[in-house]
């Protein structure tokens, strides 16, 4: 029953994180499309930055953005935060319900580092907080009034979090750490410091005082930070389910990789959306590199082949001895209530059916066992290898 109930509570809050997230996600990419859109008007008023017309629904939109502050407060001031409180609460929740639950199997890899449950979790939330500090004081620092110089020591510094992480935790770990950190970095703007300066901003006016243009600006540096970290973020949290990308023994240099192309694809819409032209050559860039990652993905130092044969029995006892113990009608791994994906390996049929799965996540990305909770060796991986390389034969 318990198994049950992890199960359902980690559906409902997947399923929470996605609704928050594609509401904080679209709000932030609406009103960067409409920052980057404004023009100026024939007929706009004193103190106003631009405006725009937009279509929607079968209605038509007037939006003006002042330069500073409008001369009165309206009465009513739409404020928008809770979806990116939501989406940061529902993803940490989520994150603790699969990878602190269930430590052992998803978070620690003995291969990797020898940890306990408590040492992993602590770690996981320090490296969570420090990496907040160190790029809030980044932004606060001489560095923060040149946007590329600040990118630049921020992507480096993600790398150096990406690669830390594959040293301590599982793969799949490591991966979805760097979404949590940029996740949390992004929810920590919002709240530390888009929402306090729009606050401060609105004080002044209650307080008859002119908006101190500087709280605007802070504010909109972060959301500018926030809306190039959208792409990799998104990528990180989905790669757990392609252990293509985070079970390369490179994954860290995948992800790299993957940071400048959302970083690419970002810049193109947003110059286009200033009117600053069509910048093609970043798609182009993106694309090859693209492309560049599955040639890259292709290659892999860990696996030889060991010049032998290997039968359908010598399988299966490896499938026995490592798989079966989640993968089997009725599994007897602590904490598995029923067989992964419904992917059954107790039988030379069902190990010839799913061998390809096989392939991909026990031999070429090491994947599985998660954690490799059943120790499976190195060479059981070149035999499973081996055996489907020569056709996956039964007899």
């Amino acid at each position: 029953m318990l198994d049950l109930a992890l199960e359902w509570l980690n559906l409902v809050l997947r399923w929470m994180h996605l609704i928050f997230g594609i509401a904080w996600i679209g709000s932030s990419f609406f009103f960067v499309w409409l920052d980057n859109s404004l023009r100026k008007g024939a007929d706009q008023q004193p103190g106003v930055l631009g405006q725009a017309w937009l279509i929607h629904g079968g209605g038509f939109y007037f939006t003006e953005k002042y330069s500073v502050a409008p001369a009165r407060l309206p009465p009513e001031l739409h404020w928008f935060k809770y979806e990116a409180y939501f989406t940061w609460l529902s993803g940490f929740f989520l994150m603790g319900v699969l990878y602190y639950v269930g430590a052992d199997l998803y978070l620690i890899d003995a291969k990797v580092l020898s940890l306990s449950q408590g040492e992993a979790i602590g770690f996981s939330l320090a490296s969570l907080a420090l990496g907040w500090i160190v790029y809030d004081l980044l932004c606060k620092s001489p560095l923060g009034k040149n946007d590329a110089v600040l990118a630049i020591v921020g992507f480096v510094l993600l790398v150096a979090a990406a690669w830390g992480y594959t040293q301590v935790f599982s793969a799949r770990a490591a991966y979805l750490h760097v979404g949590a950190l940029i996740g949390t970095i992004m929810a920590a703007n919002v709240a530390h410091n888009i929402i306090p300066n729009q606050r401060k901003a609105v004080a002044q006016m209650l307080a008859g005082e002119t908006p101190d243009p500087t709280y605007g600006k802070q504010a909109k540096q972060r959301s500018l930070h926030n809306n190039y970290l959208t792409l990799p973020v998104l990528f990180a949290m989905i790669s757990n389910h392609y252990p293509v990308t985070y079970g390369h023994p490179y994954g860290w240099v995948i992800l790299a990789i993957v940071m400048i192309i959302g970083g690419l694809v970002r810049h193109f819409f947003n110059l286009k959306n200033q009117g600053r032209g069509l910048r093609y050559e970043f798609l182009a860039i993106a694309f090859l590199l693209t492309v560049g990652l599955v040639f890259f993905t292709h290659w892999d130092p860990r696996h030889r082949d060991i010049g032998i044969e290997v039968t359908v029995e010598d399988v299966q006892k490896i499938a026995a001895a490592r798989c079966t113990p989640c993968h089997a009608a009725k599994p007897t791994f602590d904490g598995i209530a029923e067989a992964p994906k419904g992917v059954l390996l107790e039988t030379p049929a069902e190990l010839r059916r799913f061998a390809a799965l096989i392939r991909q996540q026990a031999v070429r990305t090491e994947t599985m066992p998660p954690g490799n909770a059943t120790e499976m060796t190195e060479e059981e991986r070149q035999m499973l290898g081996a055996w489907i390389a020569a056709g996956a034969k039964l007899d």
